[in-house]
This record gives C-alpha cells, structure tokens and sequence, in this order.
C-alpha cells in the first residue's frame, strides 16, 4: 500500500514524539540525580529540590514538546498506526538510559528493543490511508453514527460500574480497575483528541472551523477525559505502595498498554472506519506487528525486574521497610502512558511519570 503525504507527517511525528518522551525521562532523572547529590534528599523520599533544578525543567519541556507531537499526529494519521508507535519511546528510554545513566541494557531487553521496532515497521507497512475530511461536520456524523454511539455508551456504562462498584470495593487490591478506567476513558480521548486535531489542522488551512460547536464540544470531552484520567493515575500509583506484591509487575504494564492501545484502535476502526477498504491480510498483519510490539514491551519489562542490581534492591527495602524490593517498579510503570518504559529509581516522584493516557 503506497504511504500517502499525510500518513508520513503523523509517522514522522509520532516518531518525534517518541523520542522527545522517552529523552524527556531521562533527561529528567539526570535532574533528580543531581538535585539529589547537592540537597542529600531523594526526591522519592519527600525532597521537593529538584523543582528548582534547571535540568528537570528542560526534560518537563522536553516531554511536553513531545506530547505536542503526539497532538499533530492524530491529525495526520489513523490511531492504527500512531497509537502503537508510543512503545518506541520504550526504546529510546532503555538505549539512553544504557549509554548515559549507564543503567545495563541485558542481551534480552535488546531484544525486546529490536521486537518492538520490527513490530513497529509490520504497523508502519500496512497501516491504512487516511480518509480526506474537509470540515468538523464530517466528524460529528462519525461521531454520531449509531455503531459508535453504541461504543460511547458501553465505555461510559463500564467506567460507571468500575468507578462505583469495583473501585470501593477493590480498587486499593487490584491494579486492573484503575488500569481499566484510564484505558476506557483513554480510548475517547484519543477520538476526540484526532477530532479537535483535525478541526485545527483545517482551520490553520483556511478553513475556520472554530465557528462550529462541534469543535468546542470535541475540546470539552478532550479536557473531561484528561482530568479523569489523570485523577485516576494519581490513585492508581498510590494504591500501588499499598499492595504491590500482589502484583506481577512483569504483566500489569504490558496490559495497560495492550488494553489501552486495543480500545483506542477498536474506537478509531468504529468511529473513523480505518480498515474499510484494507485486505484481510493488512488487518491480520497490522495485529500481528501490535502482538510483536506487545511481546518486546513484556520482555524489556520482564529483563528490568530481573536485571536490576541487589544494592539497588537493598537501598530502596531500607527507605521503605515492609515493602517488597520490587516496589518501585510498577506505581512508576502504570504511569508511564501508552506503554513506555520508565527507570525503576526511587530518585524520581511518581507524578513526574503520571502522563495522561490520552494518547
């Protein structure tokens, strides 16, 4: 299938978003290092030094820049292919970490890299043309549509029974309602994030479509989705502290990602009918590179439990007795967004990871 012009500017920018996240983190544990080494207090255990670290702040640049990206993207290419492309931040994290923060990258987190961009490229080839629309009246009629409408509802009717039944009753024991809501709420933020993306690319164009309500409802949900999702990251990571050894943290972050990168591609086929007009064997194939995606997403996750070092272990059991040595893994994973792989450091606060799951 030929890779039309606007399919290349959302693959190109998903690839820069890619990258500017995953720098972003590392470049912000630099910061945190360095806060750390002149204050003596850890910004895991309390320390708030690392807010006037000038370093930290160019990474929290960075990673908005990145996020940016993310934005433009969607209204360029369909979710199908920049959804997925987020785990190539997971790369760019564990390559950087290994040459600059000199945090061992094992012959099995190599791997996993080379899966994921093997992945990456199976999506990238079969990927489906975008659907010309010339204004954001097109997008409220595929917003409207009965099959999509039938999606809306059943999101909404399933976060109401995690939010109201599931999460008192065990949100603090199991990380799959939380993970749940973010991935649901996620899932029609991206919709409306390539919505109002859309709308703006066209009014840049000349096309003003600022003089529709559509847009400024498109931009409603938007901050809707955002505020819940991020409420419900920050409890996530926090439940997390209290029951981690519950938890194979090896899995929980790979299905985060596979079920938020799942509902997005699910929405986006319902509402934008991006594999209309695809062969079976692109579909198939567009599946099989998410499953190799998800597999290296496992196997860089699973490497980083078992790679890590017993000093690390030791120090982190000293700071917070009663927790297992693997604590720190997988309030900071489940934050992360669209599947990206963060440094298991106690220097870095669980909020600083706690991106928005809307892309």
């Amino acid at each position: 299938m030929a890779f039309s012009k606007d399919n290349l500017k959302g693959f190109v920018l998903a690839l820069l978003s890619s990258f500017f996240i995953g720098s972003s983190f590392i470049i912000k544990k630099k910061g945190l290092r360095r806060a750390a080494a002149a204050s003596g207090v850890r910004a895991g255990v309390g320390g708030f030094t690392y807010l006037l670290e000038p370093l930290w702040w160019v990474g929290m640049a960075i990673m908005i820049v990145g996020e940016v990206a993310n934005f433009v993207a969607y209204a360029f290419a369909p979710a199908v292919l920049v959804t997925p492309l987020g785990a190539l931040s997971i790369i760019v994290s564990a390559v950087l970490a290994h040459f600059i923060l000199h945090e061992k990258l094992p012959q099995l987190g190599i791997l996993g890299c080379v899966m994921c961009i093997a992945g990456s490229i199976i999506i990238v080839i079969h990927a489906p043309q975008e659907s010309p629309i010339t204004s954001v009246q097109e997008i409220w009629s595929l917003a409207t549509q009965p099959a999509f409408l039938l999606y809306v509802a059943s999101v909404i009717v399933l976060v109401f029974i995690l939010i109201f039944h599931f999460a008192p009753r065990c949100g603090n024991t199991n990380a799959l309602v939380f993970i749940g809501i973010c991935s649901l709420m996620g899932s029609l933020s991206v919709m409306s994030v390539k919505a109002l993306g859309t709308s703006l690319k066209l009014t840049f164009e000349g096309k003003n479509q600022l003089l529709y309500p559509d847009t400024w409802f498109f931009m409603l949900v938007v901050a809707i989705c955002v505020i819940m999702q991020m409420n419900y990251l920050n409890k996530e990571s926090q439940m997390m502290l209290q029951a981690l050894d519950t938890f194979n943290t090896a899995v929980v972050s790979p299905i985060y990602y596979v079920m938020f990168t799942s509902l997005t591609i699910l929405a986006s086929v319902i509402m934008f009918k991006d594999w209309d007009g695809q062969t079976a064997a692109s579909i198939i194939s567009e599946i099989c590179g998410f499953v190799v995606v998800l597999s290296g997403t496992i196997l860089l996750h699973t490497t980083k439990d078992f790679e890590r070092s017993p000093s690390f272990r030791g120090g982190y059991s000293s700071l917070t007795p009663g927790l297992s040595p693997i604590t720190p893994t997988l309030s900071t994973r489940l934050c992360s967004g669209n599947g990206e792989l963060l440094k298991h450091d106690q220097d870095v606060p669980s909020e600083d990871f706690c991106r928005q799951e809307m892309y």
